[in-house]
């Protein structure tokens, strides 16, 4: 099993839940996130005045998926999420050791 991690635009966060339904996925963790990555923020104007900002809202989307579905999940979120402007986002892959569903105690894939 591999954990897959997308930070993504807010205004994206639809298409993506859609387009990882479509791929099979029954189960998303999503978390309201701020950050920056290369674009280091950027400067805005308020009233007249000018400020920096920081960190950039985000939306952190997290799924747990077979091995076998990572690259189609992966092209999904892509092609779901591309706007082809900075700040589109990024996919992490991570392995998932163990998973326990709590209510029933079913492990690993049949708990997910």
């Amino acid at each position: 099993m591999k954990q897959i991690t997308a930070i993504i635009k807010p205004f994206k966060l639809e298409e993506v839940r859609e387009a990882l339904g479509d791929c099979g996925v029954s189960g998303l963790t999503v978390t309201e996130v701020k950050g920056f990555g290369r674009q280091k923020g950027h400067t805005e104007l308020y009233r007249g005045a000018e400020y920096v900002v920081d960190f950039l809202p985000k939306v952190k989307v997290e799924a747990v998926v077979r091995d076998d579905e990572v690259e189609r999940c992966v092209d999904a979120i892509i092609k779901a999420a591309h706007t082809g402007k900075i700040g589109d986002g990024k996919i992490f892959v991570t392995a998932v050791e163990r998973a326990v569903r709590i209510r029933t105690g079913e492990l690993d894939e049949s708990a997910v």
